[in-house]
């Protein structure tokens, strides 16, 4: 597992914990006293490094490869899924995954953004970055799930919309704003969740929800901080100091008034513990749900309008 910078007190706790173990396999040392004290040590150390993490650590952790991604979720809560590819009018992007599936049984339609494990499937998925097509294909998607008045879960976790000549050749800003007017327009309940990175117009195209989840340790902002410091600075360096700014954290964006609801990560980040965190994404997502589906169509349209016109209004007070 990739360590961050400021994990590495815990690494090196962690390292002496399994030379422990190995020292003690095959003979009658008894290390368990010795492993226990250790094991407590990486907790609190755990509790202290991610009970104050700065904006710019959090978006580290919101990045780090061994997050659960998209396929995670929906292999871990989706039965019987159903992928279906194309946006029927010039092809397919991988970079968005959607289908058909089941949720705690209920038929429902799951629509994410995945970036990929390793080299191979970043490039494959073109590292969550969507083009044009892929979010024709979302909308085709919600259409379907408004069509047969299926309940949409979106996964939210993208860089942002892919920046490349041929996807604004093909009108990557209107396709954003066009998913964003059809989140709006839907009947159904729609709950977006951001497990990663939201970033930007590329986020939002597809969490314009009833319900906006967001893990304790994701980031969701208008630009990444590497992009706001290269233009307000005109150097990245100060990456840091346009994370504190955006006010991209969980936190802050629910202060604002951005999100609905903060899932807790497992103590270490969800990287650490991806089985514990699926779970625990499930359940915020079926409680939600749960919620939603006592209201008709007129009223989730309703909801989510004056939800989204209102933003702001929050935070002015």
């Amino acid at each position: 597992m990739q360590v961050l910078d400021f994990e590495k007190p815990v690494a090196e706790l962690e390292a002496k914990i399994e030379e422990l173990r190995h020292i003690s396999d095959g003979s009658h040392v008894n290390i368990a006293d010795e492993v226990g004290r250790l094991q407590d040590k990486v907790e609190r150390q755990l509790r202290s490094i991610y009970g104050k993490l700065s904006p710019a650590q959090k978006v580290q952790v919101a990045r780090h490869p061994d997050r659960p991604h998209c396929m995670d979720y929906i292999a871990g809560l989706i039965e019987d899924f159903t992928p279906l590819a194309g946006d029927r009018c010039f092809g397919e992007d991988l970079a968005i995954v959607g289908g058909l599936g089941r949720f705690y049984g209920q038929s429902c339609v799951v629509i994410g953004q995945e970036r990929g494990h390793d080299t191979e499937s970043r490039i494959k998925h073109n590292f969550g970055m969507a083009k044009p097509e892929g979010y024709r294909k979302a909308q085709r998607l919600m259409q379907l799930a408004d069509k047969f008045g299926l309940p949409i879960i979106t996964l939210v976790d993208t860089a942002g919309a892919f920046p490349g000549v041929d996807a604004e050749a093909r009108g990557q800003a209107e396709a954003i704003a066009h998913s964003m007017e059809v989140c709006f327009s839907v009947g159904v309940p729609l709950i977006a969740c951001v497990i990663g990175e939201g970033g930007s117009g590329g986020a939002i195209a597809i969490a314009a929800g009833n319900r906006v989840l967001m893990l304790e340790h994701a980031i969701y902002s208008v630009i990444s901080p590497e992009g706001c410091a290269s233009i307000l600075w005109r150097s990245s360096a100060n990456a840091e100091d346009a994370a504190a700014a955006l006010r991209l954290t969980s936190q802050d964006l629910l202060q604002l008034g951005v999100i609905d609801r903060i899932i807790q990560e497992p103590l270490g980040g969800a990287h650490r513990h991806p089985q514990d965190m699926v779970k625990a994404v499930g359940e915020a997502i079926r409680n939600n749900l749960s919620e939603l589906s006592k209201l008709d169509a007129n009223a989730l349209i309703s909801q989510r309008q004056t939800k989204f016109l209102n933003m702001g209004k929050k935070a002015l007070g």
